[in-house]
């Protein structure tokens, strides 16, 4: 008579074959997710800044109401699509797999992320931020004298000032001339008036 294999001889081999076939499922999502994450990113980047010359021109040149609608008819469905699928990939997986916790991270941001859909004016891209930053990588040893780490917040409350003066092509130095030796008697509620946009209107 021939005994049954013992379970403890079979049960390691069938947990491996289980495993194995779990990984390769939630790798095969993975790629799917990414495919269609990286699909959503170039929609939204050919809907807000489409190819060619002209196009580019009046897509760079929309007002903020014009900026607003194309957001809201281009961006916004594939956003809406896409966290679908990253809602269906986050319940399907286990919570503590790395898919799980990436769906999970992404949906904890998900209103940071989409936040340009209702604010028109944030801008799509960090170049401008990066080129306004530029000046003061390449001349950090002139910051050196700063010494602080509580100088940071200053210094980019300054350069946020001067740095918005030049896009609203305005000159740094006689908005902040103007608003700064009276700011401290100003009351909170009128803050706005001095911001570089309100003053640009006001002296145009």
């Amino acid at each position: 008579m021939v005994s049954a294999s013992p379970r403890w001889v079979c049960e390691p081999k069938t947990a491996s074959l289980a495993n194995s076939a779990n990984s390769q499922n939630t790798a095969a999502v993975a790629v799917r997710l990414a495919t269609a994450t990286v699909s959503a990113i170039g929609q939204m980047a050919e809907a807000m800044a489409p190819s060619g010359a002209a196009a580019k021109h009046q897509a760079k040149n929309l007002d903020l109401a014009d900026r607003h609608a194309l957001r809201q008819e281009q961006a916004r469905p594939v956003l809406d699509a896409l966290k679908r699928r990253i809602d269906e990939v986050g319940a399907a997986v286990l919570p503590s797999s790395a898919l799980g916790r990436a769906a999970h991270c992404t949906l904890a941001l998900w209103g940071r992320l989409t936040r340009f859909l209702d604010c028109p004016e944030l801008e799509l891209s960090i170049n401008l931020a990066e080129n306004s930053m530029r000046p003061v990588a390449l001349g950090r040893k002139n910051w050196i004298h700063l010494g602080s780490p509580q100088a940071g917040p200053e210094v980019a409350a300054i350069l946020s000032a001067v740095e918005t003066c030049r896009r609203l092509n305005i000159p740094a130095r006689g908005y902040l001339g103007a608003v700064l030796p009276g700011l401290a008697r100003t009351s909170i509620q009128r803050l706005a008036e001095l911001t570089s946009a309100a003053w640009a209107a006001r002296n145009r």
